[in-house]
């Protein structure tokens, strides 16, 4: 899959124009928040999903308000997947194919599922596909930040659609600009209690940012391997199921763990499809850190150790020890940027302006959440990024 995504890179880069030479980058930015300005498409709303409903029905109040959103996406996947197969065959196979493999899928995940595709009037492969979405296809920055009172901080840009449906005439990609009004912030809650937060986009029941107040935050971002997420699909297609979905462990994470430890134990002992990072923070001084997962391993875990001056810890897509790829150097701006804002003057406020900073912020940006523990907060801007941007 990397040597794939990397050529496709090459590709894409050959037909772009000279604005887009990387890597386009900018001086860090400063006074962006509150969010503002042409960067700034509008906050996330708040709904509910009550976990004692059945699982089947958790989603119908969302679903019912945001199924306009939910049929135009999957009208541009179908759009797409008809231009690079015009036989219709390849959306016939996910509708034909697919729902036999929700029954496959891990309660409460599979219900779930079922339901939202009732609601909204999807064929139910067609949400089963946008449940497996991230298992291949995104990029993403994250970022635990320690600041010189103990105070954790932890924010993340969620990019997303690569390669899927570049609009020459916007500058934009179609998936992604699809995907921006179905974005939505979630209040879990159980015998009305918030069990944990998390900013989604409606009908994908996995977590990909989500908090669990005043314990701990959580951040997934993806890991290019070879053996990565479509041989994870492959097998669990041909009946081996001991791995876990990445988004599907992250949320049940986030419902049952109940300590910064017990989820650092679980990200990094659990056997996933798909290779990934996981970003954590806790609710006290040292406790951040970087898991990196093969799909059956813990490889390595960076963690915040401000005696020896880390006092941040921050992923976007590649190993923290090797290079990033060089069309695709968001680590390097945004360390740059972290450092020049400084451990005494770090904030939700000042991440916000890291996360701002092209390249960081790209055409693939979604959105940009921010999230601090102590105070249980958990805020979320969709943005945009205006030309001159780089794609990725």
């Amino acid at each position: 899959m990397e040597s794939c995504i990397f050529l496709c890179f090459f590709a894409l880069f050959t037909v772009t124009t000279a604005q887009f030479i990387p890597p386009y980058t900018e001086d860090c930015r400063t006074d962006m928040y509150p969010p503002n300005g042409p960067t700034f498409r509008g906050a996330v709303g708040w709904y509910t999903v009550d976990l004692d409903l059945p699982p089947s029905k958790r989603w119908t109040a969302v679903i019912t308000e945001k199924k306009n959103e939910l049929v135009a996406m999957m009208e541009a996947i179908k759009e797409l997947a008809n231009a690079f197969v015009p036989s219709g065959r390849l959306i016939e196979l996910v509708d034909i194919t697919l729902p036999l493999m929700v029954e496959t899928l891990p309660n409460p995940f599979n219900e779930e599922i079922k339901g939202i595709a009732a609601v909204a009037g999807v064929p139910l492969g067609e949400v089963v596909l946008f449940n497996i979405f991230y298992e291949v296809f995104t990029v993403c920055t994250s970022v635990v930040a320690e600041d010189d009172k103990g105070n954790l901080y932890h924010g993340r840009n969620l990019d997303f659609g690569l390669f899927m449906g570049w609009d020459v005439k916007n500058k934009s990609w179609v998936i992604s600009e699809k995907l921006k009004p179905l974005l939505v912030n979630l209040d879990f809650r159980r015998n009305n209690q918030t069990v944990f937060k998390s900013t989604n986009f409606a009908g994908y029941v996995g977590m990909l940012t989500g908090m669990r107040p005043h314990l701990f935050t959580l951040t997934m971002n993806e890991r290019f391997s070879l053996d990565g997420g479509y041989i994870g699909i492959m097998e669990w297609i041909l009946g081996q199921r001991d791995g876990m979905w990445m988004s599907f462990l992250t949320r049940s994470v986030l419902e049952t763990a109940n300590s910064y430890e017990e989820a650092k134990h679980l990200l990094a002992q659990t056997k996933l499809l798909a290779p990934a990072y996981f970003i954590l923070g806790g609710n006290q001084t040292g406790q951040g850190c970087i898991i990196t997962r093969s799909r059956l391993l813990s490889l390595d875990v960076l963690e915040i150790d401000v005696k020896l001056g880390r006092w941040f810890v921050l992923e976007t897509n590649y190993d923290h020890w090797e290079e990033p790829f060089f069309l695709d150097d968001r680590r390097t701006p945004a360390i740059k940027c972290m450092n020049q804002t400084t451990q005494a003057k770090i904030s939700s406020k000042t991440m916000y302006d890291v996360l701002s900073t092209k390249p960081v912020l790209n055409k693939l940006t979604t959105y940009t959440t921010l999230m601090q523990v102590s105070e249980g907060k958990l805020e979320s801007y969709i943005r945009d990024c205006p030309n001159p941007c780089m794609p990725w």
